[in-house]
């Protein structure tokens, strides 16, 4: 909807003096309508001219900002790119010199500015120069917004619905264009489509614009925007209809979606579902869509349709850790054992200074998105002091969510520490109630530039060791990252990590129980978890202690915006006490490419307490 208030007159006089400077005193015209998503938005005042831009006999004497606009839309602009073989008569050249002026002007209202000053000049050469001239004058700023929603929406609100009231509310608050804002026509058009966007994303899937206007006062270069939606109806869940399974259970694809007839279909509904059934790893094509037919809003068929995940696979890989070295691993995955909803995971690590055996049998998610676990694992590390072999038993639940993961289990930790100086071999175990969580809030999980990470760790149990007192003990854990766009295309990330166990002195944990730090994830600049305290046989143990901390400032490369350089400043260890503890501190700089499986990192990290620079290769994001 749109309103002209130009006078007959002035567009006359404005087709007559084709050529010449364009009238101060023109009347208003609303913008012409675009549908093209917005560019980068301009600034508020007209830019300051960089010079006349030559394209092939044609110069645009335009400020700097303008002159794309006008290269890439003007008639004039693609015609004197032609061959002097293609080059139009002379009729035709009048014709486009003379029409050159309003056409300016159009392309320059689209940008917010109604009073431009334009003329054309043409000289026959050889060569033949055309020169346009431009000077836009003040630029149109948003006077009044008026939005307002119609429809079932709007009902429910009145009525009294809170999810209803803060849906518009959400909707207010997001609107990009307040007043005294530039006015540009693709920012306007951006906006409506995006008020669409996100009332359909609310679950009214034929949400409509039922009425918008751009009224532009040009003569004060003030713009009064309106615009009104009608929501249309509420779509609510209805049947699932489940297509796609050749070996899995319909009711496991049924549980993960956690929600039942009725519920509001949303769009951050539906993307929740999809991504519990990501997560559950059994299938590798996922896609949910709903009758979107309004004779149906009220119970919306909903489709889930799948595609299965081989039911066994297996991979082998070999690589090098800046922590422990060369490595050869394989994985081993089963999702359905003996027939039943049971997953099966194994992974055998082999490497010079580490390996490792871990198993897993998992139930599929079921009701609340729970399964049942059963876990082992061995690991063998070896450094020039010592040789540590740790086992671990354990049973318990899992839940795993869009933005909390929980682990509950009773676990069983054994481990045997020989230690080469003294040919003493030290055995410990604990018996112990466990709870583990990770939440999370990013704006990607794979790739986060902003939002926050906090894992936590709580036991307590009974230990046992060869060496030292059996008794009770609890163990502590957090560990928090943030990430923070700092603006101008930098980005920062900081952590923190503390961990504590609460004993006596006399009793002893098994080691895999302890605190160690440094290495990739912890202390830059330092051998992988050798942060720790040194025993009476001169051997690294695990700490009852452990704080660690981090600040890293990254910035991608101008030409490779996957690639990112970095700087960053680490601190932290481990140690029996809080008593005179002293951190070590890292310094380095690194390289990120951000990769479609995760950052993939490369550091150079100067250690201080060991005055030696480290490398440091890792992939992914540790929570």
């Amino acid at each position: 909807m749109r309103r002209c208030r130009r006078s007959l007159a002035g567009l006359l006089l404005s087709l007559l003096l084709a050529g010449c400077a364009a009238p101060n005193g023109a009347a208003s015209r609303p913008a012409a309508a675009g549908t093209e998503p917005p560019p980068v938005r301009a600034g508020d005042g007209p830019p300051a001219s960089a010079g006349a831009a030559s394209t092939d006999g044609l110069v645009i004497d335009a400020p700097a900002e303008l002159q794309p606009l006008l290269r890439a839309n003007l008639d004039l602009a693609r015609l004197a790119a032609l061959p002097e073989a293609e080059a139009p008569d002379e009729v035709e050249w009048l014709r486009l010199v003379a029409a050159a002026p309003a056409q300016v002007r159009e392309l320059l209202e689209t940008e917010g500015y109604f009073h431009p000053e334009v003329q054309v000049q043409r000289e026959r050469g050889p060569p033949q120069v055309l020169s346009v001239h431009v000077q836009p004058g003040p630029r149109a700023r948003i006077d009044e917004v008026a939005l307002s929603v119609s429809g079932v929406l709007r009902e429910r609100a009145d009525s009294g619905d809170p999810e209803a009231r803060e849906a518009i509310e959400a909707l207010h608050a997001w609107w990009p264009l307040p007043p005294g804002d530039v006015f540009r026509n693709p920012d306007w058009s951006a906006a409506k489509s995006g008020a669409l966007v996100r009332l359909r994303a609310a679950g009214y899937a034929n949400a409509t614009i039922a009425s918008s206007a751009a009224d532009v006062d040009a003569e004060h270069s003030r713009v009064t925007l309106a615009l009104a939606l009608d929501s249309g109806p509420l779509y609510r869940a209805g049947e699932l209809h489940i297509l796609g399974l050749s070996h899995q259970d319909e009711s496991t694809v049924r549980d993960l979606a956690g929600f039942g007839a009725g519920a509001p279909l949303t769009e951050q509904l539906l993307l929740d579902y999809q991504e519990r059934l990501r997560k559950a790893n059994l299938f590798d094509t996922i896609a949910i869509t709903f009758d979107t037919d309004p004779a149906h809003a009220a119970a919306a068929p909903v489709t889930v349709m799948l595609h299965e995940l081989p039911l066994r696979a297996l991979t082998l890989g070999v690589g090098v850790s800046a922590n422990t070295g060369p490595r050869a691993t394989a994985e081993f995955t089963h999702r359905r054992v003996f027939d039943q909803p049971v997953t099966f995971h194994a992974k055998v690590e082999y490497g010079r200074d580490k390996q490792s055996v871990d198993a897993e049998l998992s139930t599929h998610p079921g009701e609340r998105f729970y399964s049942n676990m059963v876990g082992v694992q061995a690991e063998r590390q070896q450094t020039d002091l010592d040789d540590v072999l740790s086992q671990r038993l354990r049973v318990g639940r899992t839940q795993d969510t869009n933005r909390i993961d929980r682990l509950y289990f009773v676990g069983v930790d054994r481990s045997t520490q020989t230690v080469y100086a003294t040919s003493q071999i030290k055995e410990a175990s604990a018996f112990s109630l466990n709870h583990h969580f990770i939440w999370r809030d990013l704006d990607n999980v794979i790739l986060p530039t902003r939002g926050a990470t906090l894992s936590g760790q709580g036991g307590a149990g009974w230990a046992i060791s060869n060496f030292a007192d059996s008794g009770p003990f609890a163990r502590l854990y957090g560990r928090f990252t943030g990430y923070l766009p700092l603006g101008q295309s930098w980005y920062s990330i900081g952590r923190l990590e503390l961990g504590q166990i609460f004993k006596r002195d006399s009793v002893a944990v098994p080691d895999a129980l302890g605190f160690r730090a440094g290495g990739d994830e912890s202390v830059r600049g330092y051998d992988y978890r050798t942060l720790a305290p040194i025993g009476p046989d001169g051997a690294i143990i695990g700490g009852n202690v452990l704080a660690t901390a981090s600040v890293e400032v990254a910035r991608p490369f101008e030409r490779l915006p996957s690639v990112w350089w970095a700087v960053f400043v680490d601190a932290g260890r481990a140690a029996l006490s809080w008593k005179g503890f002293k951190p070590a501190f890292g310094y380095g700089v690194g390289v990120r490419w951000r990769s479609p499986v995760g950052p993939l990192r490369a550091d150079l990290a100067y250690g201080q307490e060991l005055h030696q620079v480290r490398l440091h290769v890792s992939v992914g994001i540790a929570y």
